[in-house]
């Protein structure tokens, strides 16, 4: 029973390093899109810098993954500080002050989780170790 569950976790841990490393590899294709489209177009716009720094993000995100086989909860918070807040630009003036406040809400919440995880007693709370 120990040998099937061992080659289960295998198993999985490989899956998992194969969908992080396409996702790396598209990660990349697409922040070559993203500055083909930018040079294309000759002007430079804060959403373009802000799909690149979610690509940059991500990237990082898996670096820190495969050097350490951990994500710290904090990097894809940031990820979606980063994408709300380029929601919020794409959307224009245009947008229901409504939806601007409860976006801007969104992105408060997120701060706060993240000063909240990243202050926490590291006495209480304890990772499980690999081995």
């Amino acid at each position: 029973m120990d040998k099937l569950k061992s080659n289960a976790t295998i198993v999985i841990i490989v899956i998992e390093k194969v969908l992080l490393s396409i996702i790396a590899v598209l990660t990349v294709v697409g922040t070559f899109q993203e500055i083909g489209k930018i040079y294309s177009k000759t002007s430079v716009e804060l959403a373009d810098l802000l799909l690149l720094f979610i690509y940059a993000e991500v990237l990082g995100m898996i670096g820190v993954f495969f050097s350490s086989n951990k994500i710290p909860i904090t990097l894809p918070l940031f990820i979606a500080m980063t994408a709300i807040a380029r929601l919020i630009i794409l959307q224009g003036k245009g947008m229901e002050p409504i939806t601007l406040l409860y976006e801007a809400g969104a992105i408060l919440i997120i701060a706060l989780a993240c000063l909240i995880v990243r202050y926490k007693p590291n006495s209480q709370y304890k990772y499980q170790s690999d081995s």
